[in-house]
């Protein structure tokens, strides 16, 4: 039976996309295949990999490198695209939904810009991993349908076993797909592409009586309702270029990502961020940086008039500190069991941190210890003694009934929202470090604990060892 598939993104003006196939490796193999979301995507897992390495094409499929600029780490790349990505299709789940299905390590494009337009084993499996994660925990973001080994090295500093990612998403939309289609299109094209944005992600905008001026709204939405929830998680992206945004609200592009282990507002761990543009506590404003692009980028289509359309989206821009700040409140409030926050408990959420962050505490158990220090079934650190207790009066002014019991009920709010694991940095490099010798078992079993995540695992939930420190990431191109 064949998948119902699509790809509509074709339809667009041809300066957006080239057509091109990928390049065959010379002995695939699966590594990790994701039979949940292939049942999801209407999808049987072949007898082979060919399929899903670029060495065969089903007749369903029809190979797309997808053209986009970017600003990177504030500098704008005006011609980018896939380098080593190629959508095949776009696929209908179970629930009638539309999905991408893009190779990531197939080879190169006209986009390459003399890449070799292949993938390692080791970023692979991290995005595959990590999103996966993402998914578990309930943040928007791609996901990891399959990964396949080339049989052929790569070569960076050294030779690495190469690899293919097959990864799935809302859509490959790009805050730099709408820039590029500024830049070096007409109105008309930008227009198609605006359209398309809407009419695949956020429909309701088109009964607007400004339907572009609503898209900037609605992505500005989305994006402050995701990076509130990476804020949460203690995640770190690492690379917010604005090519690396999506227009849906999704998290895309794992590259040099990472969780914050002992805590610090300024943590950051892309080994090509030196400056920390892209550290944890500039994250909100970097979004909002970024919405000023796509902004930018529509000014054409929010008004004929180029200051009316300009302080139009300034009103969607400067709205955004406020909407990010409400999707923050929110996100932390419910990780400490408070219901209907107010902005009166931004405070609370704020000296938490902070202490967190002068005692160097450990940001996932912190939170996955409130609960028991919450009730007294662990003692709590006295650092945070004081602070204990304004958290515990707070509790008790939306009680219905004897504070015992409201604690007892904010315990197991906080239980289903707080992870009792992460993908933390040495784990991750234990399981590649794993991968690399043969052994899959360890990504095995750290995919199959996704479905109890909030239940503590003797090796996942271990603390970093002595020393794990200055943890380095890299983009894996």
């Amino acid at each position: 039976m064949l998948p119902i598939s699509r790809l509509s993104y074709r339809q667009l003006p041809e300066l957006l996309f080239e057509t091109v196939a990928p390049t065959p490796v010379q002995a695939p193999t699966f590594l990790l295949w994701n039979d949940a979301l292939a049942a999801q995507l209407q999808l049987v897992k072949p007898a082979d990999a060919t399929l899903f390495s670029g060495n065969q094409l089903a007749s369903w499929m029809q190979p797309t490198a997808l053209a986009y600029s970017g600003h990177q780490f504030g500098q704008l790349s005006p011609r980018l695209g896939d380098g080593r990505a190629i959508l095949l299709a776009e696929l209908q789940d179970v629930d009638g939904n539309w999905f991408d299905l893009q190779l990531k390590g197939s080879g190169p494009t006209p986009y390459s810009r003399r890449g070799d337009g292949r993938a390692a084993l080791g970023p692979v499996l991290r995005e595959y991993l990590v999103s996966e994660w993402m998914a578990a925990v309930g943040v928007p973001t791609s996901r990891a349908l399959a990964a396949v080994a080339s049989g052929e090295p790569v070569y960076r500093e050294q030779a690495l076993p190469g690899a293919i990612f097959t990864r799935i998403a809302s859509s490959h939309l790009r805050i730099g797909t709408v820039q590029f289609a500024s830049m070096f299109g007409s109105t008309d094209q930008l227009r198609q592409l605006a359209d398309y944005c809407i009419q695949r992600h956020y429909p309701t905008a088109q009964q607007s009586a400004n339907p572009y001026l609503a898209l900037l709204q609605a992505v500005s939405q989305a994006q402050a309702s995701l990076v509130a929830r990476w804020m949460s998680l203690g995640f770190v992206h690492g690379v917010m270029n604005t090519d690396n945004m999506s227009i849906s609200g999704e998290t895309i592009d794992y590259g040099p990502c990472a969780f914050i282990d002992q805590f610090s507002y300024n943590a950051r761990f892309s080994s090509i961020d030196e400056g920390g543009r892209y550290a944890y506590r500039n994250q909100p404003a970097i979004a909002q940086w970024n919405l000023a692009r796509l902004a930018e980028a529509l000014l054409p289509l929010i008004d004929k008039t180029e200051s009316v359309a300009i302080e139009q989206a300034m009103t969607v821009l400067n709205a955004f500190p406020a909407a990010y700040q409400q999707a923050w409140r929110g996100c932390f409030a419910a990780k400490l069991g408070l219901m209907a926050p107010t902005a009166d408990d931004d405070a609370l959420i704020e000296d938490l941190l902070q202490q967190m962050a002068a005692a160097q505490l450990d940001f996932t158990d912190t939170f996955y210890q409130l609960a028991d220090w919450l009730t007294g079934l662990s003692p709590c650190p006295a650092v945070l003694s004081d602070w204990l207790t304004r958290w515990q009066q707070r509790l008790q002014t939306q009680a219905t009934g004897d504070l015992t019991s409201e604690l007892l009920a904010a315990r197991r709010r906080m239980q289903q929202v707080n992870p009792a694991f992460i993908p933390r940095n040495y784990l991750i490099e234990q399981i590649l470090s794993a991968a690399h010798a043969g052994d899959l078992a360890p990504a095995q079993q750290f995919l199959a604990a996704l479905s109890d995540l909030y239940t503590p695992h003797p090796w996942l939930s271990q603390l970093p060892p002595q020393g794990f420190t200055h943890y380095r990431t890299f983009c894996g191109t």
